[in-house]
């Protein structure tokens, strides 16, 4: 292999990595707590894009609250990195590349 088929591996590499980083964007994965009294919405890019709250919520104690938006926030982080590595991973075939 020269290095003119290294160039241009790596100029399609950068090319499905930036697509897939725009379809990251465009996502839009949900987290829900408290058996949905809490839902939070995240793209691909950990921005929050919705945060859901019930009424019934704020029947709760402050810190349950606190708690309850905490884990709608993990679950929804959690979604998002599967998401990241599955498509990523796809864009990549399987190299592992530094973040």
């Amino acid at each position: 292999m020269d290095m003119s088929d290294l160039v241009k591996q790596a100029k399609e590499l950068q090319e499905k990595v930036a697509a897939a980083q725009e379809m990251l964007s465009e996502l839009s994965i949900k987290g829900i707590a408290g058996s949905g009294l809490v839902i939070v919405e995240l793209d691909g890019k950990y921005n929050m894009r919705k945060l859901t709250l019930s009424p019934d919520l704020f029947k709760e104690s402050p810190a349950e609250v606190a708690a309850i938006i905490s884990a709608a926030y993990i679950d929804a982080k959690t979604k998002v990195d599967t998401t990241i590595d599955k498509v990523m991973g796809e864009a990549t075939g399987g190299m592992h590349l530094p973040e």
